[in-house]
């Protein structure tokens, strides 16, 4: 390494070195050096020794919401409340006789009544499911959510209040099932106030039910997003959760080093939010500062706020999120001030993160505190509880991957000119809840998890650089000559040749001859047009400046294509958000290809056929 190598604040990575074996029909087999140590058989002993040790320490924060919608100072949740709630809440699901055939459905947000809630289900063995809050207030059928709660079957459903879940409640939730609320009341529907749960007096008969769950003790279900068929129940225990956290403290010892402050904003109904941090928090004895903001125009400021006046130790989001904290760090002192004050690792998941965001993170971080914090990235999925390959150092490039953590086997299998990954291990999930045919369908004769994600090494002559990431393996396609698309890094060419204009692309051009794009813009891209503020996002990106400007983008990639499976030969600026309710896009904006190129088939037909306007060509002039 010679001296002008950038410095970056100390980090230290757990896992370096891999074991590699060699298997049948160019089969590879990776694991950890490192073993995978001793752990909790349930997150609920963590929660128990933490509210011992520190139960003053506050576990979770959230901003009081006012009456005219904007938030004041932080209501905060001790361990020792956290606790004591808990087994009361948990005393209450066991007087209703709730179990894993009649579970609780929570649809709303994070909030502090939802964690309250979660925790009283793991103390007294009652499996819980977040459910994606979408599906009850931005979807117009509901279609999403009563699939949900016709698989789960739940014994009791809460949100958050009345007004703006009640039209969800009374067209997905059968006139049985009891309704628990935080606020407000449903017209024409009995209802329980979330504060009758609470107020339940806790028995010994919390405590043995707690006592009786086990490794193998479901204690949620997380639906996956779904793209052309409907989400599926993966199956959470106990064992895999403990697992998972155990491997996430040896991958990254900085967890365990001082307890974890967060600031977050990411789903609970997701793996990411829901388990790696909310799983994270409990089970290292944080606190986690659940953030009301999230990374749209209208709801960073929140978000921003509270970077302002919280100072996390580690921090957490998706490239969005990132994007638009690495844009308000070059203006905002006090952000730069107090966001880069003790974190000692942002990371990053969810999709591609374009280069142009790097370089302002560490102008931003250099200028302020004189060197870099490291970017730490890798590979799960719900299935994996979720965290599964984790980098090996700081110097981490767009796309890397790293290495497995402990405890968890990687099976590299050769498929259609690619590398699948697969993977083995206690944080791997049993299956899919009453779903037997899906679940034999992802498991091999091995007992691994076929995930459809492609891999490369970083570096085949030097295995322990790890992997990274070569798309997924059902979007790539092949051209009407036989040649294959490798849609992922194509993804992120594109992405990167428009940032910050670009949120994602959707590849077209399976069995013909051209290979197209589909870009789904982000909100600066208003400021190119240079239009009023409210003009129609259509005219926006039909304007001349923003047509001309992606123009160049695509001329740009056009000369550093090496054939047709890399040239983009035509483009389509999107003025049709994707569809949540067509499962287009997840939680966390996350873009399905499948899903867009299911239900947008006759666009992508006009796109090739040459009859979509306002389709972009290399070699257009304007």
């Amino acid at each position: 390494m010679n001296s002008t190598a950038p410095k970056y604040r100390p980090l230290k990575f757990g896992v370096t070195r891999v074991d590699v074996r060699e298997g049948a029909a160019g089969v590879r087999y990776l694991k950890a050096e490192q073993a995978l140590d001793e752990r909790a058989s349930r997150l609920t002993d963590r929660l128990l020794h933490w509210a011992q040790t520190a139960p003053e320490r506050t576990l979770f924060a959230r901003r009081v919401k006012n009456a005219d919608g904007s938030t004041g100072d932080w209501r905060r949740i001790s361990y020792g409340e956290a606790l004591d709630s808990a087994r009361r809440i948990g005393q209450a699901l066991l007087d209703r006789g709730l179990d894993a055939d009649r579970p609780v459905a929570i649809l709303s947000e994070n909030d502090l009544e939802h964690a309250l809630l979660a925790l009283g289900c793991i103390y007294a063995g009652v499996p819980y499911c977040p459910v994606s809050p979408a599906y009850s207030t931005v979807s117009q059928d509901y279609e999403k959510l009563r699939h949900v709660l016709e698989t789960l079957t739940p014994g009791l459903v809460f949100a958050a209040d009345g007004a703006r879940y009640g039209k969800a409640i009374k067209a997905a939730v059968a006139p049985g099932v009891e309704v628990v609320l935080a606020g407000g009341a449903i017209e024409g529907r009995a209802t329980t106030p979330f504060a009758a749960l609470l107020a339940t007096r806790a028995t010994p008969a919390v405590d043995a039910a707690m006592q009786a769950t086990g490794p193998g003790t479901i204690v949620k279900f997380l639906f996956t997003s779904g793209s052309t068929k409907l989400p599926k129940a993966v199956i959470n225990t106990h064992g895999m959760w403990c697992a998972n956290q155990q491997q996430m403290r040896q991958s990254m010892p900085v967890l365990a080093e001082e307890p974890p402050v967060l600031v977050d904003w990411l789903p609970w109904n997701h793996t990411f939010g829901g388990n790696h941090n909310f799983g994270l928090t409990v089970y290292n004895g944080g606190t986690l500062y659940i953030d009301d903001g999230k990374p749209v125009p209208a709801l960073i400021g929140e978000t921003l706020r509270n970077l302002r006046e919280i100072a996390p130790t580690v921090y957490f989001n998706v490239p969005t999120g990132f994007e638009a904290i690495a844009n308000a760090m070059k203006t905002d002192d006090a952000l730069r001030r107090n966001l880069l004050s003790r974190v000692r690792m942002f990371f990053y998941a969810g999709a591609a993160l374009a280069q142009p965001v790097w370089d302002a993170l560490h102008e931003s971080q250099e200028r302020e505190i004189g060197e870099r914090i490291v970017m730490g990235t890798g590979l799960g999925m719900t299935e994996s509880s979720p965290f599964a390959i984790f980098i090996t150092n700081p110097h981490v490039k767009a796309g890397y991957l790293g290495v497995p953590t402990p405890g968890l086997e990687l099976k590299l299998v050769p498929a259609d000119g690619k590398v699948e990954v697969r993977y083995k291990g206690p944080n791997i999930t049993p299956g899919y809840w009453r779903n037997d045919a899906a679940t034999q369908e992802c498991f091999d004769d091995e007992g691994f998890f076929c995930t459809g994600d492609a891999v490369q090494w970083i570096d085949a002559e030097d295995v322990h650089q790890g992997l990274k990431f070569d798309g997924r393996i059902a979007e790539d396609f092949k051209l009407a000559t036989g040649t294959f698309v490798s849609v992922g890094p194509l993804r992120a060419r594109i992405i990167a040749a428009g940032a910050p204009y670009v949120q994602d692309a959707v590849i077209t051009g399976i069995n013909l001859k051209e290979v197209g794009a589909l870009i789904f813009p982000t909100a600066a891209v208003r400021k190119l047009a240079g239009l009023p503020a409210d003009a129609p996002l259509k005219q926006v990106l039909e304007s001349s400046p923003v047509q001309s400007h992606f123009q160049k983008v695509l001329t740009g990639l056009d000369s550093g294509a090496s054939g047709s499976a890399s040239r983009v030969a035509r483009l389509h600026l999107m003025h049709e958000p994707p569809s949540i309710d067509k499962g287009e896009v997840t939680d966390k904006g996350s873009i399905n290809q499948r899903a867009v190129l299911h239900h947008r088939e006759a666009l992508v037909n006009a796109l090739h056929d040459g009859t979509l306007p306002f389709t972009l060509r290399p070699h257009d002039s304007h």
